[in-house]
C-alpha cells in the first residue's frame, strides 16, 4: 500500500510540472500586448523597455518560465499588471468563494447523480429509468450559461425566491449567504449530476448481471445486503468519475460565476482574460489546474479502500 501511495505521488510531480509549462505557454501565446494596460499610447521606447524589464518581459520565454516557476515555488505569483497588487492575495480571496460554491455543487451533483443512477440501474427500461435518463441527458446537454439565465429569470425575477447575483456581505445571516449560493450551485451541479447518473447507471446494471449477484440472491440475502455488495463493486469507478467532475467544477465555473457575478476565481479569470493580465491569468490557471491534479491524486489514494485488487497490485 505504501509503494502504491509513493508511486501515485511520484506520478503527480511530473504531471504538475507539465501543467505549469502548459499554463505558462498558453498565456504567452495569446494575442495582444499586456503592457497596453499600463502604458500611455504615446509612451517612449525607453519607458516601454523599462516597463518590460519591470515585469520580466524582456527575457526569452524559457528564461521567463524558470523565473516564474521559481517565484511560484516560493509563493510569489507576481504583481497584477492591471491593478498593481500582488496576485496571490487576489487569487486566495477569490478561491475561497469558488471552493464554497464548488463544494455545495459537488454535494448536490453527487447526491443527485448517485440517487438517480442507482434507481435507473436497478430499473433498466422502466419509466423511472427513462425519467432519470432524460434528466441526466438534459444536465449534460444544456449549456451552463443558458441554464443560469433561465434560473435567474424564473426563481429570481419572477418568483423572487433567490438573489439574482452576488455572494452577499460578511454581515449577512447564514440563511442569506446560502440563498446566494443556491442558483449558481444548482447550475454547476447539472453537468456532473448527469455524468455521474449515466456512469453509475451503467455500472449498477453491469454489476447486477454478474454471477456473484445471482449467487447472493440464491443464498437468500436481502435486497439491502445485495445492494451494499453492488454499491461496493461500483464504488471505485464511480469515485473516479466523481473526482474528475469535482475538478471540472473548479475550472469550469467561469461563465456561471460571470452570470451570477459570483466573486470567485471564474470571475477573476474572466477579468484577467479581457485585460490580458498575464501574471493574474497564469496564477489563476495554475491554481485551478493544481486543484484538478490534487483531486485526481486524492481519488487515486482513496480507490484502494474500496477495491482490494488495487491494494494487492
Amino acid at each position: 500500500m505504501l509503494i502504491y501511495i509513493l508511486k501515485r505521488v511520484g506520478y503527480a510531480i511530473p504531471v504538475s510540472l507539465s501543467v505549469s509549462v502548459v499554463c505558462f505557454l498558453l498565456v504567452q501565446m495569446a494575442p495582444g500586448d499586456p503592457l497596453t494596460l499600463v502604458l500611455p499610447t504615446d509612451a517612449s521606447q525607453e519607458l516601454i523597455d523599462a516597463t518590460k524589464a519591470r515585469y520580466g518581459l524582456d527575457q526569452p520565454v524559457f528564461v521567463q518560465y524558470f523565473y516564474w516557476l521559481a517565484n511560484v515555488l516560493r509563493g510569489d505569483f507576481g504583481v497584477s499588471i492591471a491593478t498593481g497588487r500582488p496576485v496571490l492575495p487576489e487569487i486566495a480571496g477569490a478561491l475561497g468563494y469558488t471552493l464554497r460554491l464548488a463544494l455545495l455543487a459537488s454535494v448536490i451533483g453527487m447526491v443527485a447523480g448517485l440517487f438517480l443512477g442507482m434507481i435507473a440501474g436497478y430499473r433498466i427500461g422502466s419509466p423511472v429509468d427513462k425519467i432519470a435518463s432524460i434528466i441526466a441527458i438534459s444536465g449534460v446537454s444544456i449549456p451552463h450559461y443558458w441554464l443560469a439565465i433561465v434560473l435567474v429569470v424564473i426563481f429570481s425575477v419572477n418568483l423572487g425566491w433567490f438573489p439574482a447575483m452576488g455572494a452577499g456581505t460578511p454581515g449577512d445571516s447564514l440563511r442569506t449567504l446560502i440563498l446566494h449560493m443556491i442558483l449558481p450551485a444548482v447550475t454547476l451541479a447539472a453537468l456532473p449530476a448527469g455524468i455521474i447518473c449515466r456512469s453509475v447507471r451503467a455500472l449498477v446494471a453491469e454489476t447486477l448481471g454478474r454471477e456473484f449477484v445471482t449467487a447472493l440472491i440464491g443464498r437468500g440475502l436481502s435486497q439491502g445486503r445485495v445492494f451494499l455488495h453492488v454499491l461496493k463493486n461500483a464504488a471505485p469507478t464511480a469515485l473516479a468519475v466523481i473526482g474528475v467532475q469535482m475538478g471540472y467544477l473548479m475550472a469550469g465555473s467561469i461563465l456561471v460565476e460571470t452570470v451570477f457575478s459570483w466573486p470567485g476565481t471564474g470571475l477573476l479569470l474572466n477579468g484577467a482574460i479581457l485585460q490580458r493580465d498575464i501574471p493574474l491569468l497564469q496564477g489563476t490557471i495554475l491554481v485551478l489546474a493544481m486543484f484538478f491534479v490534487l483531486l485526481n491524486l486524492v481519488v487515486d489514494l482513496l480507490q484502494p479502500l474500496f477495491d482490494p485488487r488495487i491494494r494487492r497490485s
